[in-house]
């Protein structure tokens, strides 16, 4: 992967980031409306200036527990959808260099299937996520 930049974000106690060609838009926390039968991390659906998108608990996608409804939404583009994602907060947005990513590592609490790299944000890493691995199995229910 060559230099990115990358938008920096916590999920319950993990530093997860997203290459920010990939991201659309962050808002603000809002009510979804369920759909019956969706999957469990599916909240329901958002109504974004009158596209309907489905909207994702990124606690429940990445095996955390629940937590309260606050944060933000992430509007992601994945394989030609968008869909919203939840996150606890938005931390910030910097560019790096490919060397300053390595291989996905052996990060406790992650499945190593969605991560696409490990980097370093102030002495702490994250996990840049690859979202259509970890969206996809999710969505095309």
């Amino acid at each position: 992967m060559a230099g990115a930049r990358i938008l920096v974000f916590r999920i319950a106690e993990l530093l997860c980031g997203a290459e920010v060609t990939a991201v659309r838009e962050i808002l603000p926390r809002q009510e979804a409306t369920r759909v019956p039968g969706a999957p469990g991390a599916v909240t329901g659906i958002i109504n974004v200036r009158g596209q309907l998108l489905p909207l994702v608990d990124g606690r429940r996608a990445l095996g955390q527990s629940p937590a309260a409804d606050r944060g933000s939404i992430v509007l992601l583009e994945v394989d030609g959808q968008t869909v919203g994602f939840t996150v606890d907060e938005v931390l910030d947005l910097f560019a790096v260099s490919a060397d300053d990513l390595s291989d996905s590592g052996d990060l406790p609490g992650v499945d190593p299937g969605v991560v696409r790299a490990v980097g370093r944000r102030g002495g702490e890493s994250f996990v840049l996520l690859d979202f259509d691995a970890l969206l996809d199995p999710i969505i095309s229910v």
